[in-house]
């Protein structure tokens, strides 16, 4: 039985005010405690799930549309996003004229996944269309001239995803091809010469879907074609089948998980798991995924190893691999991801001891973490930046250099803008170029402006508040004893998800827990059996050993801790139980 325990908004959870780790426990106030038990009165549902609905600011009377999130409900009408009627209009043509149809698209799972959506949907109504993913060296993000000339030139209509908001000369550059732009990143005071943009974050849109991810934003505009299609006589693509590509999409590229976006992802895990979509079968064998995969498998397991491809090997391997059909391609593409993955964590580990050196050397409780190196690999500064960037709780960026010239990617909190502080950036002349949106922007500079472009975004991060951050804090739904923690609430507990950005997964604190055994597991892990009350709970903690935490609770075998996580099923020998995922501990 979870307890809310609730507390000042000040006071330290179970008076942990500096765990193993150095944060403080904060536990739910008086109001989210008072919130959870009307929801438990009323809904009949566990406390502990009620305890997450309440922090979810769920009223018992919307309780149960929240469990059980429909798309059809919370699905907007495509048309409200400015120049959607005109893009579905121009796509639909194309279709249904046979025309010659290129995709541009960006490299990361986001642009993969948009582009295997509208791929397979062209392919559904007998058209093949020709997909090109610039080079991240060679090329750089997003359109460029000599690119969108070429392509022109053979096409008649470009389709722009993830990509292509703020590429004025590009699309102007595709002279004699419309071009239609599918997009979310953050927009400037003008557009391209674009037929369409399509885009929840131009500036001139409300904002109200700006946590859409590029492939939320291409399956709406599916959506709107379809309706189009179906206005004409005309049966369109299944569009719930591709509801994995959108899934893996939004959670890969860390866009909020509320809203439509939240049903978006719980109905594409149902599609995944049916494993319609050859290419991420193919990946999901190749990473040895023996459960359905779930939102922390589709960041952490498959997003890693189809970003891979765009980051240091060849650009275009994730978008082929999810929109082919197949088998005997998509297991050759998945190999190659999958090594190409395995070369990426060698050079990211590289990039990241460095980098971490020098952010250190410089302070890590400034307004804004940065480090900058001579031959970093681009296609690794992102990840590092959201290293820095979850070491320090401070908003992040790394910049590898190739002589005088810069290519760096940040990473940001929860509260602090650094997509619009980049773009200001270069509307101010200090870099060369820059964008993306709240949580993660890229750049471009010329060396000679290193140290003024970083103080600048430094003043605008402070601005923001990114100097007063503390440790980050360690937020928790209440207290459970291992009695309570069955497989029956884990799963009661699924049904408020998915959880990812925006949506924090349940944790759980267990206080005065015996440690019966304590183990190291491979280098880095530990493993352990926590004991109170007549019942027990396994317990892991993955990379323990890279703090303090591993070696204190190695030796605390026989005294008590207060531990602090979440809680999976763990599936071994044909047994279901019940496993906590150690984030934290602290010494009573």
């Amino acid at each position: 039985m979870a307890d809310p325990a609730p507390a000042s908004a000040d006071a330290a959870f179970l008076g942990v005010s500096q765990s193993l780790s150095g944060r403080r426990w904060v536990g739910p106030d008086d109001m989210a405690a008072r919130a959870a038990l009307a929801l438990a009165q009323r809904t009949g549902q566990p406390p502990a799930l009620c305890a997450v609905l309440a922090r979810r600011d769920v009223a018992p009377e919307d309780a149960a549309a929240f469990l059980d999130p429909r798309l059809k409900d919370l699905l907007p009408d495509p048309l409200v996003l400015k120049d959607m009627g005109a893009a579905a209009e121009r796509v639909v043509a194309a279709a249904r004229g046979r025309q010659r149809v290129a995709v541009f698209a960006d490299y990361d799972v986001d642009g993969g996944a948009s582009a295997a959506l509208l791929l397979r949907w062209l392919r559904g109504l007998g058209v093949a269309a020709t997909l090109y993913v610039p080079d991240r060296i060679d090329e750089g993000y997003g359109p460029n001239a000599p690119a969108m000339a070429a392509l022109a030139a053979a096409h008649d209509l470009i389709v722009c995803v993830d990509c292509g908001t703020l590429s004025h000369e590009p699309v102007a550059a595709a002279a004699g091809a419309d071009v239609v732009v599918l997009d979310h990143h953050l927009g400037g005071e003008t557009l391209p010469p674009a037929l369409a943009v399509v885009n929840p974050n131009r500036a001139d849109e409300d904002g109200a879907l700006g946590h859409l991810c590029a492939a939320g934003v291409v399956f709406l505009m599916l959506v709107e074609a379809n309706r189009q299609l179906r206005a004409a006589g005309v049966a369109g693509p299944d569009l719930m089948a591709l509801l994995d590509l959108v899934a893996l999409a939004t959670v890969a590229d860390v866009a909020p998980l509320v809203g439509v976006n939240r049903a978006l992802v719980r109905q594409g895990l149902k599609v995944m798991a049916r494993r319609g979509n050859v290419g991420l079968v193919a990946l999901a064998d190749s990473a040895r995924l023996d459960v359905a995969p779930g939102a922390y498998h589709l960041g952490y397991v498959l997003g890693p190893r189809i970003n891979a491809g765009g980051r240091i090997g060849a650009a275009d391997l994730g978008a082929r691999l999810l929109a082919t059909d197949d088998p005997a391609e998509a297991a050759g593409l998945a190999a190659r991801l999958e090594q190409l993955n395995t070369d990426r964590r060698e050079v990211e580990a590289a990039v990241r001891a460095a980098a971490m050196a020098q952010a250190e050397a410089r302070g890590l409780d400034a307004p804004l973490v940065w480090a900058a190196g001579d031959g970093w690999h681009p296609g690794v500064v992102g990840i590092v930046a959201a290293r820095l960037k979850e070491a320090t709780n401070r908003p992040a960026v790394v910049i590898g250099f190739d002589g005088a010239d810069g290519k760096g990617s940040g990473r940001s909190v929860t509260g602090i803008d650094l997509g619009a502080s980049v773009h200001r950036l270069a509307a101010e002349g200090l870099i060369e170029k820059g964008g993306g949106h709240r949580m993660a922007a890229g750049l471009s500079l010329h060396r000679d402006g290193l140290e003024a472009a970083m103080a600048r975004l430094s003043e605008l991060m402070a601005r923001q508040g990114a100097g007063a951050l503390g440790p980050r804090d360690l937020r928790l739904d209440g207290v459970l004893m291992p009695a309570g923690a069955t497989p029956e609430l884990v799963t009661a507990l699924e049904t408020a998800g998915p959880y990812g950005a925006a949506a924090p997964a349940p944790r759980f604190a267990l206080p005065d827990m015996l440690v019966r055994a304590a183990r190291r597991v491979g280098e880095t892990h530990l493993k352990l059996t926590l004991a109170s009350g007549g019942g027990s709970l396994d317990a892991i903690a993955f990379g323990a050993f890279d703090g303090p935490m591993g070696a204190a609770l190695e030796a605390r075998i026989g005294g008590t801790v207060h531990a602090a996580g979440r809680l999976e099923l763990n599936t071994w020998g044909g047994r279901t139980r019940v496993q906590l995922r150690l984030e934290d501990a602290a010494l009573p």
